[in-house]
């Protein structure tokens, strides 16, 4: 299991207004999306997040969210090493994903490009 890189999880009132800053800051244009009611920007490293709280409130307790090359060897060596896997791995728009819980308690989602 190879880990690439981690994204910043940032929830704000108005994506429209927050893009462009994320924009200039991360010097590229970003990739936007929706899923389960909740709109989303990636852009760089930071995943802009707007929606209604009641979805907000579950993607809070996500601590980051770690780049992986594949989320299925990512699956086999969470549970090897005793991680609960909460949900997935699943198909998104730009690859596959999991929610693991590690024995710490803390909650990551793990991500890929792969389309599978």
């Amino acid at each position: 299991m190879d880990i690439l890189g981690a994204t910043l999880r940032i929830y704000v009132d108005d994506l429209d207004k927050a893009i462009p800053f994320y924009e200039g800051l991360a010097g590229g244009e970003a990739l936007r999306f929706e899923r389960g009611g909740v709109h989303v920007a990636a852009v760089g490293c930071f995943l802009l997040m707007s929606g209604p709280e009641s979805q907000l409130e579950v993607l809070r307790k996500v601590t980051a969210t770690i780049a992986v090359t594949d989320v299925e060897e990512t699956h086999r060596v969470l549970g090897s090493l005793g991680a609960d896997i909460i949900a997935g791995p699943v198909a998104t728009p730009v690859g596959r994903n999991l929610i693991a819980r590690h024995p710490d308690g803390a909650i990551y989602e793990y991500v890929d490009r792969q389309q599978k």
